[in-house]
């Protein structure tokens, strides 16, 4: 049976705010209506209902939920409106002396790190991420975190036209948090400004009052906060950050931060650091990390006359890592193979490297992955799914429908999502 089959049966939940043996049913209309209540208890268990229920008609009737005056009924309402639109839904359960069902949080940060492949193939409405937008900016630091979070999360869905009215509204907001007096809270904005930025072919310049705000992050006294600026102005291609991030490489010279720094300016790949990615693929003293990042920002900087200096330094280092960018920068750079690229998905230590240059080679070139989608391996097709369902090409639509029916149930509902979203692009 359907969800929206399911709607009319009663639902059973033990209430945590009661008698323990108090079993209360209540049909899907009333716990919508109880969210309404003057009694708080009333909201938090209709909260708590509907987000372990999932439905996707309670998504609106939540997002009010969402702005309660009850931080509980705040925290359950964005947790169901998460467990809506995942892929996956997070209430893992455990019984306690046989009466009390007691459900662990649902924290928004997993679902956010985990990526956009999360997502399920339902539209997020965009009133549900207005209120979590909202939310960010509610006086208990505990639901604006959460909220932050699952914003980031969920702002992932909207593409084309919403999308960029998405980036619009909500630029300002989120931007305002990197001045935060807590420093988990700023963490968070600048993170979910990466994520909610980062750079689309679609996309409108970015308004530099939103932009500087994450260059001024840059100066943040805590050093979590300093690294996830630079990462985010790195996945915005932002270059009115390319001076600061360079003066911060200068400064720092190794170490995490250096590598953040040198990370971000070689996913921006303006002309002017092709200088300094040279002379970091060319010293003798540059570690295996920042090799492989300069040859990222020589790859998309556009210049196939450096793809000699870049087999030269691969056949010097004989890395791995340095091996799979090389096969990244002539990707990009000749239109080479991606047998290598590919390969790397199945080695977990080449793994995350190999997801992300699939997913950046996949909105220029998505027809080239047509073979790996019948690949025999079930990772390389769903990680492929995933790619060409972010990559904003519909031209992929006719290589993922057949997988709507693949064997592998992942692959398959990976392909449902992909699917829906390159349907929802304009022609």
């Amino acid at each position: 049976m359907g969800r929206i089959g399911r709607i009319g049966r009663l639902i059973s939940v033990v209430s945590v705010l009661s008698v323990p043996s108090l079993l209360a049913q209540v049909s899907f209309e009333q716990a919508a209506r109880d969210l309404s209540s003057g009694d708080p208890d009333t909201r938090l268990r209709a909260a708590l209902l509907l987000r372990d229920a999932a439905y996707p008609e309670a998504a609106l009737p939540l997002a009010r939920a969402i702005g309660d005056a009850q931080d509980d009924v705040q925290l359950a309402a964005i947790a169901a409106e998460l467990n809506i639109f995942l892929a996956e839904k997070m209430v893992p359960k455990k019984r306690v002396a046989l009466l009390v069902e007691v459900r662990n949080q649902i924290l928004a940060e997993p679902a956010f790190s985990a990526g956009p492949s999360v997502l399920g193939s339902m539209p997020v409405p965009p009133e549900v991420l207005d209120a979590m937008r909202l939310a960010t900016r509610d006086d208990n630091p505990r639901v604006a975190i959460e909220a932050l979070y699952a914003f980031g999360a969920l702002a992932d869905a909207p593409v084309g036209a919403a999308r960029r009215e998405l980036l619009r509204r909500s630029g300002p907001d989120i931007a305002a948090h990197l001045g935060a007096a807590d420093p988990a809270k700023r963490y968070a904005a600048a993170r979910v400004m990466g994520r909610l930025f980062a750079k689309r072919a679609q996309d409108d310049p970015i308004d530099p009052t939103v932009g500087d705000a994450v260059i001024t992050a840059l100066n943040d006294s805590d050093r979590a906060v300093k690294s996830a600026a630079m990462r985010a102005l790195g996945a915005m291609r932002y270059e009115r950050g390319v001076q600061a991030l360079s003066e911060l490489f200068a400064f720092y010279g190794k170490g995490d931060h250096a590598e953040a720094a040198l990370d971000a300016l070689a996913h921006i790949a303006h002309p002017t650091n092709v200088p300094l990615f040279v002379a970091q693929l060319t010293s003798r003293n540059t570690p295996t990390p920042l090799r492989v990042i300069a040859i990222e920002g020589l790859a998309r900087a556009g210049d196939p006359a450096r793809l000699s200096e870049i087999r030269a330094a691969a056949d010097a280092d004989r890395n791995d890592l340095v091996t799979l960018a090389g096969a990244f920068a002539s990707a990009l750079l000749e239109n080479g193979s991606v047998e290598r690229i590919v390969d790397g998905l199945t080695k977990p230590k080449l793994r995350d490297h190999a997801r992300q240059y699939v997913a950046e080679i996949a909105p220029r070139r998505a027809t080239v992955f047509g073979r790996q989608l019948i690949d025999p391996d079930a990772r390389i097709r769903l990680d492929i799914v995933e790619a060409l369902g972010l990559a904003g090409d519909r031209a992929a639509l006719p290589l993922i429908e057949p997988l709507l029916q693949d064997r592998d149930a992942q692959v398959m509902r990976a392909a449902e999502r992909a699917v829906a979203r390159l349907r929802s692009l304009a022609p």
